[in-house]
Order: structure tokens, then sequence, then C-alpha cells
């Protein structure tokens, strides 16, 4: 009996390795609102060590067991030393012509409020959309604190709503000319507006000015088509 009981205790240990080889988020345990940081700091680069039991979800490249799912895996569209761009998970069971990436830093920034966020960021975010999505319409987004699910910085490459272009007027916003200075620009309409926790959304106003708008909802939810539902 004795012996009986340790080889079934070896079998479900061996069986708990396999699970954790086929789906290693099975052995990875992180808080909900570390989920982009984890894929950012740890899913880029399958070679790795360890690679397929520190990411929670592994490029499809990454070659961890049989993980082929959209809403398990991470495909990257772009990035350098700095940057990565990724499909999100709200582009999973979509119709081919629906966009939506999240283009962040490659080690932790948690958002809009943190001193370390990197203004290089916008025009990496820029650049990525530019090959997927028509200049007119792209709308980059970053959620206020408060209307985040994520503490890792991620701007929203999506199109901008057509129909609430109208609804800009009851904002406030900048002209620029590039897009070195989003931060400053946004950190200046907030301090002009008593704004603390705020949203930003950056667009193309003509071929060589971009809109910095800030606003204390959710930029991603109001002013752009972020979901193909």
């Amino acid at each position: 009996m004795l012996a009986l009981k340790i080889i079934k205790k070896f079998q479900y240990l061996i069986l708990i390795l396999t699970l954790g080889l086929i789906y290693p988020s099975f052995a990875i345990e992180i808080p909900r609102g570390d989920i982009l940081l984890n894929i950012a700091t740890q899913c880029i680069n399958p070679k790795a060590q360890n690679y397929c039991n520190q990411c929670i979800s592994p490029r499809t490249e990454g070659n961890c067991g049989n993980i082929r799912e959209c809403k398990n895996t991470t495909e990257v569209w772009s990035e350098n030393e700095q940057f990565v761009a990724i499909r999100d998970i709200k582009m999973c069971g979509c119709a081919k012509g629906f966009i939506h990436g999240l283009a962040m830093p490659k080690y932790e920034v948690t958002g809009v409020e943190d001193i370390r966020r990197p203004e290089e960021i916008w025009q990496f975010a820029w650049d990525t959309s530019k090959k997927i999505i028509e200049p007119d319409l792209i709308a980059l987004a970053v959620n206020p604190k408060s209307r985040r699910s994520q503490n890792q910085l991620h701007v929203h490459l999506v199109r901008i709503d057509p129909k609430v272009k109208n609804k800009f007027n009851t904002y406030s916003y900048a002209y620029v000319k590039n897009l070195e200075h989003v931060w400053e620009t946004a950190d200046k309409l907030a301090a002009k507006n008593s704004l603390i926790d705020y949203g930003i959304l950056v667009t193309q106003a003509t071929s060589n000015q971009f809109i910095v708008l800030i606003t204390p909802n959710s930029p991603e939810g109001e002013f752009t088509i972020w979901n193909c539902n």
C-alpha cells in the first residue's frame, strides 16, 4: 500500500509539471493588474532563460507547448530597445479589419502618473500605427489611473470614431507640431484645468499638426473604436 501511494504521488507531481510546461500560465501567479507588466518584461524575448515558466502569455513562436489561442498568446507588431507594440486581447474573435494594439515600455512604468513615462513612446506608437491604420484615423489613447485595469503604461493604438470628433471642443486640447512633448503638453493642460488624474488622446489635426487632448474620463472609450462588438 505504501508503495502504491508513493507511485500515485509521483504520478501526480509529473502531471502538475506537465501542465506547467504545456500551459505556463498555470504555473504563474501574478496580480491581475500586472498582466501587461509581465508581458512587457517577460514575454517579448522567447530566448530568455526559463521563458515559458516566467511568461503568462508567450509569443506563438516561443515554443511553449501547444499554446496557440489568440487570448493566450502575444503577437508582436514592432519593437525596439525601449518599447514593444502588441495585439490587444480585444482583437481576439474580431473580423480582420478591426485594429486594437498596445504600445508599452519594456520596463516598469505604471501609467500617466509615473514620472518615468517616456516621451519617445508616442512617436513609436504613431510609427507603428501608420503601418496598419489610415493616418487621419489614428488615435493614440492612455487612460487615467482611475479608469484603467493594468498598472503598466500602455498606449492604445486604435481608430478614432468619426462620430465623436465634434466633441473635441468640449475638452481641453492643444495643437503640437510633433510628438516630442506630449506628456509635457498634457501636464500643462491638466494644471490649467486643475486635473490631477486624466487620460490623453493624440490624433492628427492636419498633415503637419497633432491634437493632444485631456479628459478625466477614458479617451479610449469616449473617442475611439475600441472593440468590435
